[in-house]
């Protein structure tokens, strides 16, 4: 057997390791919830009731949390008395921020789906299943109607970031079928932004507007990194010597990084 073949099932195996790893951390924490559940029922006074609440609230990571601290300590609150005009330009502000220039896990992630190929339909498609994932978490739990604690999102963001790079080195032509697993992770990353999102309060006058405005902000965050990815890119992109110097490399990088971190959130 050849060492590419050797190096080839080595990455398929940890990606296998790592997608067990995704599920036995999301199987723990529906365990606990279901527990959690059950003691609520048993509860007979709200005190019990509220602690248990606490102890679901989602905790953003050091990443997301350095984002805020560019914000002033004003835009917090959750009744701003702002016009609409200036509560769309606040909250799209503050969703850009938490993506450039602090936002590095997020920033991470896309710059694996840049480079996953060169071939712009592709990646279109992969951004437009990341978004439209993340998206709807972050709405469904921005309204209440899902929750996930921030111990489990922001490991297995971490651990997103090392399996589409280390999927990137093991095929240079990436299938349909890693759009799935794109959704899957963004789901995830929708949760990461709701989190942030919690802390930074939302104006109870203009939910939905402050949170359009916010994830509009994501978006243009993330556009900006393609962007500027392909402008550092695009010229060598179309060289041969493109995958070897260039899209093996940097997957090793972003690879390393997001091991690193999934590590640093677990331990």
């Amino acid at each position: 057997m050849s060492h590419s073949n050797n190096k080839k099932i080595f990455l398929t195996h940890f990606q296998l390791l790592c997608f067990i790893t995704v599920l036995s951390l999301t199987a723990l924490f529906s365990g606990n919830t279901l527990a959690a559940e059950n003691a609520n029922e048993s509860a007979v006074t709200s005190e019990l009731s509220a602690e248990a609440s606490k102890s679901q609230k989602v905790t953003p990571s050091k990443e997301m949390l350095d984002a805020m601290s560019n914000l002033d300590n004003n835009d917090r609150a959750v009744s701003d008395g702002l016009t609409n005009m200036e509560r769309i330009e606040k909250y799209t502000k503050s969703g850009f921020v938490h993506i450039l220039p602090l936002g590095l896990d997020h920033i991470l992630f896309v710059l694996a789906l840049f480079f996953s190929t060169i071939i712009f339909k592709k990646l279109f498609w992969q951004i437009t299943a990341f978004t439209l994932a993340h998206s709807v978490t972050l709405v469904l739990s921005s309204l209440g109607f899902i929750s996930l604690s921030g111990n489990i999102v922001e490991p297995l963001i971490a651990l997103s970031i090392a399996w589409m790079a280390i999927d990137n080195i093991r095929n240079e032509h990436t299938s349909s079928k890693r759009l799935w697993v794109i959704i899957f992770f963004g789901l995830l990353h929708g949760l990461g932004f709701a989190s942030v999102l919690s802390e930074f309060g939302l104006p109870q006058e203009a939910f939905l507007t402050a949170l359009f405005a916010f994830n509009v902000g994501v978006e243009l965050g993330q556009l900006t990194v393609l962007l500027a990815a392909t402008a550092v890119f695009y010229f060598w992109s179309q060289k041969p010597s493109y995958r070897a110097f260039v899209q093996v490399p940097m997957s090793v990088i972003i690879a390393l990084v997001g091991l690193f971190w999934f590590f640093e959130r677990i331990l």
